[in-house]
This record gives C-alpha cells, structure tokens and sequence, in this order.
C-alpha cells in the first residue's frame, strides 16, 4: 500500500493534489496518498533538516582561524617611555595547530547526522501514510454502514408493508405495525448516523491536505475483501529494514564518531603566534614566537569519553527494547488479522447466507400467516446485527494490516473483485 506513493510521481502528485475535489469525485487511496505527499508541511521538514545538517558538516570542516593582532607597549608612561618613542610594535599571525585527528572526528559526526535524516525521513513516510489509510479506512467503513443501513431500511419497508396488510385483513393486531414502524424509524436513525460520521470521517481525512470543506466519496472499495498475507516469521525478518530499527545503526555511527571526538581531546591542540617586533628608539626589527598548550588534556577528556561511551550502550539496550517491543506489536497485528479474517470468511461463505436464507423463508410464512411477527423481526435483527458485526471485524482486520504494513514497509494487494458477503437481501 506504502509503496505505491514512488518519488518519480511526485510531480503528479502536486497536479493531482493542486485543485479541491469537487462534489461527487472519487478519492481512491493513492489519490488521498498523493495529496498527503503534496501539501503535508510533516514531508518537507526533512529537506530543510537537511540544508541544516549540511551547513553544520561545512562548519565542521573548517579548519582554526588564522588570528591577527597588533600590540604596543611601552607607550605613553613615564620618564623615559613618555609619549612612543620607546614604544614597540609587535604585529602578529596567530592560530591553533589541532591534534588527534579532531577535524577529521567532527566531519563524521556531522556526516553521521546527515546519513541520520534518511530513515528519519522514511520513518515519519510510514507514520503518515498509515495515519492517511487508517482515516480513509474511517471514510470506507462509514460508506459501509450506510450501505448496510440502507439495505436494513429496504427490509424494514417492507415489513411495514407486510404488516399493515395483515391488520387490515383483521389477522394481526395495530402494535404489529407501530413496532414494525418504530423498527424502520430506527434503521432510518442508524442511516442519519453513518452519514453524519461520514461526513465527519472525510473532513478528518481531508485535514491532511488542508482541505475545509471536502465533497469527495471514497472510490468503491470493499472492506470485507481481505488480502491473504505472509506467514509470521516472514514477517518477523522484515523488522530489521523498518526505518524504526535502521536509525538505530545510524545513531550508532554518530555515537561512534562523538567517542571519537571525545578521545581526540585528549590530545592537547598547540597554539601557535609568530611576528614581527619593531623598536621606535632604535628603528630596530626582530621576529617573535610562542607556542602553548594546555597541560592535563588527557585527564580532563576522560568524562567525555566516559559519557560517550555510556551513550553507546544505552544505544544497544535502546535497540534491544525498541526491537522487543516491534515484534511485539508485529505479533499483535498479525494474530488479530488471521483472527479477523477467518471471522469474515466464516460469516461470509456460511453464517450470513443460511440467516439470508432463514430471513427470506420467514417473510414467506409470515405473509402466510405461520409464523408470528416476532420471529421474522428477530431474524431480521440478527441478520442486520451479524453483518454489522462482519463489517467491524472486517475494519479492524484492515487497521491490523495498516499496522503490519507500517511495520514491514511492504504492501499487500487486495484483490480486485467484490468479495460477496451475503448483508444484503
């Protein structure tokens, strides 16, 4: 599903997504990807992350500044150093000699951080893109359960109908059909309601985009059709590529790179001052040089070496617990998918079509005076109440595979044919 959104479309992504969707559009999946990727602020972050990260790694590359200084002494005293004949000018070229392969430790660090922002990037993709198909899936379930509120409407008329001939033919009483009718009323209620949360679930969808007032409807798509997916322990090999686990060995690289830089403060950086010394009372010249350091340089860099290297096995455990807990939730969305989905197959090929069977036998024996309304309407409840029931296993399913694909980064294709799921008389 992820997969589908490749980077060459991105200019059919800005064309697509340039224009609102007028009333009575078709939004499919890839259409809703497509807007998401165009007008999403979360998605142009990285590149701006990334003009940062490269200003730092040119900062990192530059080597000490060259220092120029100019110092006078002996002027303006006393006695014999009134005013500057005495003086003495020292002009100056100055800097910092660094050792310990410092610079070359700060360009991989800051390299490091640059590498960083790919799975980054790939990770906030996935969150995104999930985020995107879960609210699509909102906009497809809320379709749904119009639809099966509309057909428990058709059903409910014509109980009104059955029944109102039965009182009038003297067989029935008026509480027949005033509970027949408050029946309908209420599928009719169920039916206002799944068109509200529609409506509510598109404008959520289209808040990703930035659009206020969304007239689209979701692309004909059948929620109950589930796609058969891998084993779970080949699943379980993909968890390695998740952009979740692979910053980790970017972080690492970092890590390593900071330990590195620690360890070259060990060595002390000389500092270096050559220049040229002239006297005002003999217009003589002579050059002048110093060179320092700081002394203790290994001592004082041990509590950043040791803070370093802390960080380092920090970042293993980190990586240890983030893995437990990916496999976990990986668990979690595969078992209740293969639970779901033998659900709906098992309501689909078997429960649902014997209630159909059983639904439509009982409007004939009512009609025929053999059965008393109770039993028709109780059927009719729990045909409507199981195929509500498929429908909401059937989207838990379908968030369950968001999760896995979010998880693995792989996509898998639903098929294309509408699954026949027996809800609808």
């Amino acid at each position: 599903m992820f997969s589908r959104l490749a980077a060459p479309a991105a200019l059919v992504a800005v064309l697509v997504a340039a224009s609102p969707a007028r009333a009575g559009d078709r939004l499919t999946l890839d259409d809703a990807f497509a807007r998401v990727a165009a007008f999403h602020p979360d998605l142009r972050l990285p590149a701006l992350r990334g003009q940062a990260r490269a200003a730092e790694l040119d900062e990192a590359a530059q080597r000490p500044a060259l220092r120029a200084g100019v110092e006078v002494e002996n002027a303006l005293g006393t006695g014999d150093y009134a005013g500057v004949d005495a003086a003495e000018l020292t002009l100056s070229l100055a800097s910092v000699l660094e050792r310990g392969g410092k610079r070359d430790a700060r360009i991989a660090l800051a390299q490091g951080r640059i590498d960083a922002l790919a799975p980054e990037r790939e990770a906030a993709r996935l969150d995104l893109l999930a985020e995107t198909a879960r609210r699509y899936l909102d906009v497809v379930g809320a379709r749904h359960r119009r639809d099966l509120a509309d057909a428990d409407i058709a059903q409910r008329r014509r109980t009104v109908v059955a029944a109102r001939q039965r009182f009038q033919a003297g067989a029935s009483p008026e509480s027949v059909v005033l509970t027949a009718q408050a029946a309908l009323a209420r599928a009719e209620l169920d039916q206002r309601r799944a068109t509200h949360m529609m409506d509510a679930a598109r404008q959520h969808l289209a808040a990703l985009w930035g659009e206020r007032e969304p007239r689209f409807e979701p692309a004909a798509d059948d929620a109950l059709a589930l796609p058969a997916i891998p084993d779970f322990d080949a699943l379980a090999t993909l968890l390695d590529r998740t952009p979740e686990l692979v910053r980790f060995a970017d972080e690492r690289r970092i890590g390593e790179a900071r330990l590195q830089l620690a360890r070259s403060q060990a060595k002390a950086d000389l500092d270096w001052q050559v220049g040229v010394r002239a006297f005002n009372d003999s217009d003589d010249a002579a050059l002048v040089a110093s060179v320092s350091m700081p002394l203790s340089g290994s001592r004082r860099a041990q509590p950043q070496i040791r803070a370093a290297q802390a960080e380092l096995a920090l970042l293993d455990i980190e990586r240890e617990s983030r893995g437990l807990s990916l496999y976990s939730t990986l668990v979690d969305a595969h078992g209740r998918y293969r639970v779901a989905q033998l659900e709906v197959l098992r309501l689909r090929d078997d429960i649902l079509p014997a209630l159909a069977r059983a639904e439509a036998a009982a409007e004939r024996a009512y009609r025929a005076g053999a059965i008393s309304y109770l039993e028709w309407a109780q059927l009719q409840s729990e045909r409507a109440a199981l195929a509500r029931q498929q429908l909401d296993t059937a989207l838990d399913a379908r968030r369950a595979l968001i999760e896995i694909q979010r998880l693995t980064g792989e996509a898998f294709v639903q098929p294309a044919a509408r699954t026949h799921t027996g809800a609808s008389p």
